[in-house]
């Protein structure tokens, strides 16, 4: 996913946001399909690496599509909208696992995971490419031609345009990731890879690990169908509230109330000690990091201007996917070196101080973009 989001961001750039995401869509479903057709370990792993370098690449790439085609006043509502769809997928694959695993076996599992391709054919025809993307790259007539579609459809007068095309000249991929860091960009990107890198960290430490720590602590609930469904559902209104606050509070307010209701959730969820509250506690934490996740895929796209948008994107996704390598491996080391009932402590303490310093870092250093326009060129 590292790698997928990364050249993903770069590429969209290059060749617009609707073909990466055709294209990584497509490496998903084919990667998930060849999974299904797996004879061993490592060609299961060869597999699994295609899948996530599809999926890294598809989700920065649609967050920056929606953006760029969204009205100013839902843009960061309709991301968020979009990045909802990640619970509807969690409750489908947890009934894909309920209902077909037991019934066909594992490698239909997979096969099942494929479908999305099916979808890649809707957004070959239906899904328009990005005009703020194509005005960018010099292609003024695509771009006016796909407004006016959009204006129609929406029982708007069109309006003629008539101001001078903003056409670019291509950059090189490594040129783009220098403009990241330049002095316009620079404050942005560090903010963004703070906030990435941490809601990875502190989001796949708990999700990875906390079927075995509550095992391993005597509580069985977590084995149970109902527990993953309850947790499944309790990330959608965190979603839809977060959407409708981003458009009523502003990103900036909205993003540190999550990240530190996470954070609290998260240290309440450590000190939980029966199944009522570890429920409780679950549903807490579910309903603010994903509300905290649909945030930041929200803001990211808005802070950069159109011609680095995808490959700032990307590359603050890539970082953030470090922090979700590495924490699966610090949570066994903390459990286990302060024994079970003070490791399980600690590490949700841990987890905690990660979203609370996420949320301290955008109250001191983060930018409020409710009802800015999208920036054009870096220049």
């Amino acid at each position: 996913m590292i790698l997928g989001a990364a050249l993903s961001g770069a590429i969209s750039d290059r060749i617009g946001r609707r073909a990466v995401i055709l294209y990584t869509l497509l490496i998903y479903s084919i990667g998930s399909f060849l999974c299904g057709l797996a004879t061993d370990y490592w060609t299961l792993l060869l597999f699994r690496f295609i899948t996530g370098f599809g999926l890294g690449g598809e989700l920065p790439a649609a967050s920056t599509l929606v953006s760029e085609i969204s009205p100013i006043k839902s843009r960061g509502r309709n991301v968020i909208i979009l990045e909802s769809f990640w619970a509807w997928g969690w409750i489908a694959a947890s009934m894909v696992a309920f209902l077909v695993i037991p019934a066909f076996g594992w490698r239909m599992a997979f096969f099942v995971g494929a479908l999305p391709a099916l979808f890649a054919a809707l957004l070959r025809f239906k899904v328009p490419e990005s005009p703020r993307y194509l005005e960018v790259n010099g292609k003024r007539e695509e771009a006016e031609r796909i407004v006016e579609e959009l204006e129609r459809s929406a029982g708007v007068e069109s309006v003629k345009d008539d101001t001078p095309s903003k056409g670019i000249e291509k950059r090189p991929w490594y040129e783009e990731f220098k403009m990241l860091w330049k002095r316009e960009n620079l404050r942005s990107t560090a903010v963004l890879w703070v906030i990435w890198f941490g809601i990875n960290f502190g989001y796949y430490g708990f999700v990875l690990w906390t079927p075995s720590l509550l095992t391993d602590q005597g509580f069985d609930i977590v084995k149970s169908f109902g527990f993953t469904v309850i947790m499944c559902i309790a990330q959608l209104p965190g979603y839809f509230s977060a959407a409708y606050l981003v458009e009523r509070w502003g990103r900036k307010p909205t993003l540190i109330v999550y990240f530190f209701g996470t954070a609290a959730a998260a240290w309440f969820f450590g000190h939980a000690d029966s199944e009522m509250t570890i429920l409780l506690a679950g549903c807490l934490l579910y309903f603010f990091a994903l509300g905290a996740w649909g945030c930041v895929y929200s803001y990211t796209p808005e802070v950069y201007p159109t011609d680095v948008r995808g490959s700032g994107t990307g590359w603050a996704s890539a970082f953030g996917r470090i922090g979700a390598f590495i924490a699966p491996f610090i949570v066994p080391i903390l459990y286990s070196s302060f024994g079970t009932e003070y490791g399980f402590v600690l590490v949700f303490a841990v987890l905690s101080a990660a979203f609370a310093m996420v949320a301290i870092v955008i109250a001191i250093f983060g930018r409020e973009t409710k009802g800015m326009s999208l920036r054009d060129t870096s220049e």
